[in-house]
């Protein structure tokens, strides 16, 4: 069973993710999501495992994405930062996108 962050941390997390990096979670689906198209997404809540998106594709269809973290199973609220920046950098090179520097 996948590690559980307490709520208060998930809550930071999503607020962060949702508020400060749009671009990337629509980059993040567009890089791993089966949608095509992906015109919004919203990062839904994440556990050890991987993170989950809601998708939304410029077709309207709508999709639920979970995506395991590039480095395995984490536990602790610092690797969740670090998982999130290697999905990024995945997604951007997947993508053909110059990632930001972090």
């Amino acid at each position: 069973m996948a590690h559980v962050f307490d709520d208060a941390v998930v809550r930071a997390v999503l607020h962060h993710m949702n508020d400060d990096h749009r671009d990337d979670n629509v980059l993040i689906a567009r890089a791993f999501s089966p949608v095509p198209d992906v015109v919004a997404s919203t990062m839904t809540t994440f556990d050890g495992a991987g993170g989950q998106w809601h998708v939304i594709g410029a077709d309207g269809a709508e999709e639920v994405v979970r995506i395991p973290w590039p480095g395995g199973t984490i536990t602790e609220r610092p690797e969740v930062r670090r998982e999130i920046v290697a999905l990024y950098d995945a997604a951007c090179d997947r993508l053909g996108v110059e990632p930001r520097p972090h």
